[in-house]
């Protein structure tokens, strides 16, 4: 710090000591306790500032008489500058003068001491005077320090002159001096005074001290004032007198410690003996001492310490202190090591004035150097006389201390100080008088007081008490003459005797402070620096955490413009949403308003040609079966035709496909074949609860409709020949697509293509989504499949697989649904294809034959990543038949059915010899071999397969240039497609699986201009085989051939083909089974390829070459149970077996004879109250248990009189006639309403029924346990007619279907969950349909309706009947020959059969799609009618009392059961459709036994 900053804080710190210690009687021994001080520790260190302070007045005082006498002299104006620099006084003005203002402790500078300093000095001495150990020791230090200043200061006064003369010439030599010697420490140097009387050899000691202030038990040690003043502000200028005598007689006493210090510097010393033992002749006087102290220069450095004098008494304590620092204050010995000075440094040493030398001893450890604060190359030592000065106490302190406010202490009288002139004229004596006129009081009242003390301390050179009676003390007491107590201490014995007891009581003081300044010293400096390395850590944090603000900031802008970005994008979705909503909603109000049947419709509309597309409904077997209105049909009557030159030849496209073998392709071998998906075949991939774990990347949370958006990415949308890039957005309840217009590859799609691509501008509510499917694009693990409840799906390929799994953890937890025996958990979403196969218990059920084989086909193209949406991916099915030549085709020859173990390239043996042939002979390096250059599935051979129905046929067209095929390649014929896939080279399609249900597929119904062959026929319709006389038939029969017993015995090995273990590896080269090596997933890896060109070119060769499903199993497929193994197995739906029991099983009569007009058989097992539910026409209902015993008929030793049982156990509370009142429905219906089975409906768990007719034009739910209304539901605008429920799904939801007088049908929402119609039970009394269906003219007299199929079918009193879909779009009439006009039966089964009765005994099978499959008329008047579930099979049954069997296709009677003595006026069928229930004319209900196997054609000609 700075030399005022020092003068302030000095001054601050005794003012503090006055008053909290001085002027105080606290005790302070808690204090120091508490800082581990020794006791008196405190009052020792105020005595080192006291002397401190009291040393620096005394060098002003000085300083000021120098400034009178040396006017003139060169060398003292050298000296005042130096000193003003050192001290930092300013023209003559001392630091304090500086600091305070000219408020400086000085009132009269001749005196030696002031009077604050003397009142300080006396209050140290007498303040604990009870605590005589410690106040004997403070009076002992105290009359060393006095009398060393009187002494000094009666040479001073005695030799003023020369003590001028030599400051200046001293000063001058020893700089120059230092400043030649080639090092500090090889030459001591010596100067002889100028009086010639003796010489001092003056070693330069420097104590190395910081800068700062040093926090000790007391809070400030001396070694700060002593670090200050000899860096910069003190200097002292006294020449030689008694006292320095006195002072370098000292140095001998030490002399043995030094020594021992110089040997070994760092060993710790004995106690005190060095210091205390003073070995030194007795009777010699201090000349003497002096002379043989004083030695000339030595050469060599080496030879140790030099013996030190030391003429000032300054210079004697700081030697005292440099040596090994011990002291013993009362109970405590402590060494303080002492460390080297620097080589070379420049020692400046300034000597009280009198001689001034400048030497260093070699290895002498005792030399301790501090660089000043403001000489920091050089060490400057300033000592005078006392061991250390500092700036003084502020005048307030000062006057304060004068007023002795300690009752201890007697106050000083103050006098005013003598004018200058006066002074010097004045003689020795009156200066000497002046001088210390106000000191030697104090002197006298410490001696005084401490004399018993001081007469056994202070002893002569024989061991002689001085201060006795006679003597001393007399002197002390009564003399009031300075000049005798100044002669006095002057004495040879009084000066041997302070020095020798006195000297050691004040270096034990010194030491102490010194001993404390240096541990406060380390301590500061670890302070120091764990303070600058907090400061540099915070410093590092702050400049981290401004570039962490600046990144985050730069962050939040960048967030908030994608935010903004997000929402321009999300509004300009919004819109474009609405835009076609709109557009589909304008579509479908005009639909119903011009359509034939609508408001605005006429004869002349329908006239006109009607477009058809295929409809993206799928059914529960993932069929598209559905026909819907096509606004952009067309005949495309502008299409050319390709030529035979428009195709290349058949080496040119192998050439074409050896030039991609890039760096991306993994080599294929067995073991990264069976690899692919991992070793583990069981889902374990994710716990449901990892889902919060899953941090998605940030987005910006835009609010858009429900909720923020959660997860927003990148995405492609999959759709037939079109990929989108867009923006996938999920918030919390929903899913959005927006495709990105401005895409580049996006401009280049035909607006035609576009116009059937659905999504684009997609939104998809969560309640919607029923099952997540991980799929792969171009060969790359990165899609996902979502179906619908709509029954329609959606494609999305993603950048990478980490987007993947995210997106699945933002949507729904619904697994893969609820169809494969797996459960709804995210981690079966990302489940690999093997993964779900292995898991799902579907090739059990097709073991078990509960299952088709179609539809286990369908499960395993599912699960294996072939999907509708990508055409390269396409579902794909196995050729079963060979023969379509023949005119009639019976599937029980052997010969008629394909070689399944093969693949479809190796059933011609002539070919299958080429494919092995081409593979062994393989000579092309760059592509591995295969038997194949074609696949079984592309998109091209989908397109040809379906160029007749839209949306294929611009698919195609988008496709081929917009031509269609040259008329040779088109598809034309199934038989000629079955002949080129046997000699062809280059053609080994498989089938897919619209073979099998799309009779459409095979019919031009647009007419398109599909060109002329060769030989003039023309190419419209496929050319069926003779076997088929329509499609129908074709797709039926190929339908039964897929299920015959041959295809299920070998199924299994055309699996292990396509599916399975031969699909790649070693088994698939012995199989003939080896493909492009581009088909195969795994073989590229399409993110290595960083040729945006190359990667592009890649891409497109994968899309034609066509694409391996998922390999699933890697061991052989197991076969299918025989169906003979099967047959005694409780309730198998296939078992073929003997009719072993009678045709009526049991016959219940109800006690009312009203008859039985409604009939439910809701008979599944897991329900709770499995029953037959009748309604009579009094409405009356009964809820007949069921005991599921069925599936034991048949079995060994069975018979009915086995335990109870029969099938259908009567409703007790009917039975009894005691409940009746919770049976019978009392609301009133409307007169004119007949009661028939129309009039009623019971949910899928029998708990509820709902009944119409009412006159209020409502229907009404009823409870089957209490028989109590629960709800009334309003809608129509006359009295509802008919009911109708469609099949229910898990939970007991379904659609429920009102017809009414008004002509209208309202479409329902019956919850399962609730028991209500309606989705909201808080809603229950006034709920909202789902559709209305319009377009009848008369009453609605009867409806069915088929959730699977999405459609509602309805017959009002005349007309046709029309076909609407469940969102209200009126599809079709089904136009009946001209005789069916009135319908009154509707049965439509999910296997898209409707049969429709009308008036007088017809009967009329309808597609779906509206075409007329057959007709008949028969004698009965029909009441009931049933389909069975696979719809082959029709049920009838009316006021005959009769039940007929029917082939539903084409009418064929079948089975004709005895007849009855009433007629049937409703039946069901059981759930095993083993059992059929009517309900009679008579009251009662007829249970029939059925098993519709024993009219299969296998059934019939092998058993």
């Amino acid at each position: 710090m700075s030399t005022e900053t020092a003068v302030t804080f000095l001054n601050r710190l005794m003012a503090m000591v006055d008053v909290l210690v001085f002027s105080s009687s606290l005790n302070f021994s808690e204090i120091e306790a508490e800082k581990n001080m020794s006791s008196g520790g405190l009052m020792r260190q105020c005595l080192r500032l006291v002397c401190c302070v009291a040393v620096r007045n005394c060098l002003e005082c000085r300083q000021r008489q120098r400034e009178r006498m040396t006017k003139t002299s060169l060398a003292s104006i050298k000296a005042q500058e130096n000193l003003q620099s050192l001290t930092g006084s300013n023209a003559a003005k001392t630091g304090v003068e500086n600091v305070t203002g000219n408020l400086s402790p000085i009132k009269d500078p001749d005196r030696l001491l002031q009077d604050v300093d003397i009142n300080r000095l006396r209050a140290v001495v007498f303040r604990d005077v009870d605590d005589s150990k410690q106040a004997q020791f403070l009076a002992l230090a105290v009359v060393y320090f006095i009398s060393v200043l009187m002494v000094s200061k009666y040479r001073d006064i005695l030799e003023p002159q020369r003590e001028i003369a030599r400051s200046g010439s001293q000063i001058s030599r020893n700089i120059r001096q230092e400043i030649n010697s080639p090092t500090s420490t090889e030459n001591p140097v010596t100067f002889p005074e100028s009086n010639k009387e003796k010489e001092i050899l003056t070693p330069v000691e420097d104590v190395q001290v910081e800068s700062s202030i040093p926090h000790t038990d007391s809070g400030i040690g001396e070694e700060q004032i002593v670090g200050l003043m000899n860096g910069s502000d003190l200097e002292t200028g006294t020449g030689p007198d008694a006292m320095s005598e006195l002072l370098s007689s000292l140095s001998s006493e030490v002399k043995k410690s030094q020594e021992s210090l110089a040997e070994s510097p760092t060993e710790v010393l004995k106690p005190a003996s060095s210091i205390t033992s003073i070995s030194q002749g007795k009777g010699m006087n201090v000349k003497e001492i002096l002379k043989s102290l004083v030695a000339a220069p030595m050469e060599g450095a080496e030879s140790g310490p030099e013996p030190v004098s030391y003429p000032d008494p300054t210079v004697k304590r700081e030697a005292q202190a440099i040596l090994p620092m011990q002291f013993h204050s009362f109970d405590r010995s402590v060494v303080v090591p002492v460390k080297k000075p620097p080589p070379g440094s420049l020692t400046v040493n300034t000597v009280g004035g009198a001689s001034t030398t400048s030497s260093l001893v070699t290895g002498s450890a005792t030399n301790i150097t501090s660089p000043a604060a403001a000489t920091p190359k050089s060490m400057i030592n300033t000592t005078g006389a006392a061991e250390a000065a500092s700036t003084s106490s502020s005048s307030s302190s000062s006057s304060f201390v004068n007023g002795a406010t300690s009752k201890n202490l007697p106050a000083v009288q103050t006098v005013a100080p003598m004018p200058e002139d006066s002074a010097e004229s004045m003689s020795i004596t009156a200066k000497l008088e002046r001088a210390l006129e106000k000191v030697a009081p104090l002197l006298r009242e410490i001696f005084v007081d401490f004399a018993p003390f001081l007469s056994r301390t202070l002893l002569g050179s024989h061991g002689q008490e001085l201060l006795i009676e006679g003597t001393g003390l007399v002197c002390m007491k009564s003399s009031t003459s300075v000049v005798e107590l100044v002669m006095l201490l002057c004495s040879q014995e009084w000066q041997n005797s302070i020095q020798k007891n006195a000297g050691l009581a004040f270096i034990e003081l010194i030491n102490e402070g010194r001993l404390l300044c240096h541990a406060m010293k380390d301590h500061i400096v670890r302070v120091a620096n764990e303070a600058e390395f907090i400061l540099n850590r915070q410093r590092a944090e702050d400049v981290h955490k401004h570039a962490e603000f600046e990144s985050q900031c730069a962050q939040y802008t960048a967030d908030r413009r994608e935010e903004e970005k997000m929402c321009d994008h999300l509004i300009s979705a919004a819109k474009h949403r609405d835009h076609v909503t709109a557009n589909q909603l304008k579509q479908k109000i005009l639909n119903i308003l011009t359509n034939k049947h609508g408001a605005w419709g006429t004869i002349s509309q329908s006239q006109q040609h009607d477009f058809w597309r295929l409809d993206y409904w799928e059914d529960d077997l993932r069929r598209r079966r559905r026909f819907i209105r096509n606004a952009f049909g067309s005949i495309h009557p502008e299409v050319l035709l390709k030529s035979a030159e428009d195709y290349g030849t058949d080496e040119d496209v192998i050439k074409s496909k050896k030039t991609f073998r890039t760096q991306a392709v993994v080599n294929q071998n067995a073991e990264t074949e069976l690899m692919l998906e991992g070793d583990d075949d069981t889902v374990s991939l994710l716990q449901e609860k990892e889902i919060d774990n899953l941090a998605a990347p940030f987005c910006p949370r835009v609010f858009i409709s429900r909720g923020p958006v959660v997860l927003s990415t990148p995405a492609q949308l999959i759709a037939p020949v079109v990929v989108a890039k867009g923006t996938l957005s999920i918030t919390t309840t929903e899913i959005y697509f927006e495709v990105d217009e401005d895409d580049q590859g996006f401009k280049k799609i035909d607006p035609k293509v576009l116009a059937y691509t659905e999504g684009l501008h997609g939104k998809w509510m969560f309640s919607e989504i029923r099952a997540v499917f991980s799929r792969r694009y171009l060969l790359q693990s990165t899609a996902l499949e979502v179906f619908m409840a709509n029954r329609t799906s959606v494609m999305f390929n993603f950048p990478d697989q980490a987007t993947v799994k995210k997106v699945v953890y933002s949507l729904p937890r619904v697994g893969v649904g609820t169809s494969y025996g797996l459960p709804q958990a995210r981690r079966i979403s990302l489940a690999s294809p093997r993964q779900l196969f292995k898991s799902s218990n579907m090739t059990q059920r097709w073991q078990r034959r509960e299952i088709s084989n179609f539809e286990y086909l369908m499960f395993l193209n599912t699960v294996a990543g072939r999907t509708y949406n990508d055409l390269n991916q396409y579902p794909v099915f196995p050729w079963v038949i060979t023969n379509y030549e023949s005119e009639e085709l019976d599937l029980t020859l052997p010969g008629n059915f394909r070689d399944l173990s093969k693949p479809i390239g190796s059933l011609n043996p002539k070919r299958a010899v080429f494919y092995a042939e081409r593979y062994e002979t393989w000579e092309d390096d760059q592509v591995p071999p295969y038997h194949y250059n074609t696949h079984y599935s592309t998109a091209t051979s989908i397109l040809s397969w379906l160029v007749r129905n839209e949306p294929f046929t611009t698919f195609f067209l988008n496709a081929n240039e917009g031509k269609f095929d040259y008329p040779e390649r088109t598809f034309s014929s199934v038989a000629k497609s079955w002949r080129n896939c046997q000699r062809d080279t280059s053609d080994v399609k498989e089938l897919i699986p619209e073979f099998y249900y799309l009779p459409e597929m095979f019919v031009n119904s647009n007419n398109y201009n599909l060109g002329i062959r060769e030989d003039g026929t023309v190419v419209s319709d496929v050319e069926l085989p003779h076997w088929a006389k329509k499609p129908e038939d074709f797709v039926r029969i190929n339908r039964m051939a897929l299920e015959s017993e041959f295809v299920s015995c070998q199924l299994h090995q055309w699996i292990d083909l396509i599916f399975g273990y031969k699909q790649r590896g070693p088994e698939a080269v012995r199989a003939l089974n080896v493909f492009h090596y581009l088909t195969y997933e795994g073989s590229v890896n399409l993110d290595s390829i960083t040729d945006s060109g190359l990667r592009e070119a890649m891409e497109a060769h994968i899309q034609n070459l066509g694409q391996m499903p998922s390999q699933l199993l890697i061991e052989p497929h197991p076969p299918r149970s025989s169906a003979m193994h099967l047959c005694f197995l409780p309730q198998s739906p296939l078992m073929f077996k003997d009719q072993m029991q009678q045709d009526v099983i049991m016959v219940l009569k109800f006690p009312s004879n009203s008859p039985v007009t409604h009939v439910a058989a809701n008979t599944l097992p897991h329900l709770s109250t499995p029953a037959v539910v009748t309604v009579t026409c009094s409405r009356l209902f009964a809820v007949n248990r069921w005991h599921n015993t069925v599936g034991l008929r048949g079995a060994p030793g069975y018979s009915l009189e086995q335990a109870h049982h029969l099938p259908i156990e009567m409703d007790p509370l009917i039975a009894n006639n005691a409940g009746v009142n919770k049976r019978q429905i009392t609301d009133l219906v409307d007169q004119s309403i007949q009661i028939n089975a129309h009039c009623f409906v019971v949910t899928a768990d029998n708990r509820y029924i709902l009944v119409c007719g009412f006159w209020d034009k409502s229907f009404r739910v009823y409870s089957t346990e209490t028989g109590k209304l629960t709800q009334i539901v309003f809608g129509h605008w006359d009295v509802v007619t008919c009911l109708a429920r469609s099949e229910s799904y898990i939970g007991g939801d379904c659609y429920i279907v009102s017809g009414s007088r008004d002509a209208t049908l309202l479409l329902w929402y019956w919850s399962g969950r609730h028991h209500i119609i309606g989705d909201n039970p808080n809603n229950s009394d006034y709920p909202a349909p789902r559709a209305v269906l319009t377009g009848h003219d008369h009453e609605v007299v009867s409806v069915s309706v088929c959730a699977e199929l999405g459609l509602v079918i309805s017959g009002a009193k005349e007309g046709p009947c029309l076909v609407h879909t469940i969102t209200g779009d009126l599809l079709r009439a089904l136009e009946g020959p001209e005789n069916c006009v009135y319908p009154r039966l509707i049965s439509v089964s999910s296997e898209g059969h409707c049969i429709i009765y009308y008036e007088r005994g017809r009967f009329c099978n309808f597609s779906i799609n509206g075409k007329l499959l057959g007709q008949m008329e028969t004698n009965d008047s029909t009441r009931a009618l049933l389909l069975s579930s696979d719809g082959q099979n029709l049920v009838t049954g009316g006021d005959n009392g009769v039940v007929e069997v029917w082939q539903a296709c084409d009418f064929k009677q079948l089975y004709i059961y005895p007849g009855c003595d009433a007629g049937i006026r409703a039946m069901d069928l059981s759930h095993d459709q083993r059992t059929l229930i009517t309900g009679m004319a008579s009251g009662s209900i007829v249970a029939f036994n059925i098993d519709f196997n024993r009219w299969h054609y296998e059934h019939q000609n092998r058993y």
